[in-house]
């Protein structure tokens, strides 16, 4: 069993939910996005990072969700996590985060 989803939730980041998913450019990966992205719709302060493949093909695989849910595309945050451990992963989300909050702060 992947104890990311704990690991996550555990790391003092600011998170309310987390999915893994083994193949979220999959058919059921989209409906598992769709799901989310619907369920964050209403709230403009929710961000959705998205932990996947090289972020140029996050783009292009999840367009057809984002324009199908009207999700904000400015409140996705995508994270390469390539070939990384568990604890790659959690670093690599800990500076994307962090990356977001500070562009926030600066108004961007």
């Amino acid at each position: 069993m992947n104890t990311l989803p704990f690991q996550v939730e555990s790391s003092g980041l600011d998170v309310d939910y987390v999915a893994v998913h083994p193949q979220l450019c999959g058919v059921s990966g989209s409906k598992v996005m769709e799901d989310v992205l619907r369920a964050a719709e209403d709230d403009s302060e929710t961000f959705v990072v998205v932990g996947a493949c090289e972020l140029q093909a996050q783009r292009k695989l999840f367009q057809k969700t984002l324009r199908k849910t009207g999700f904000d595309q400015g409140h996705i945050v995508a994270v390469d996590i390539r070939d990384a451990t568990n604890e790659g992963i959690l670093d690599r989300l800990r500076k994307r985060i962090e990356e977001q909050i500070h562009s926030q702060q600066r108004g961007h």
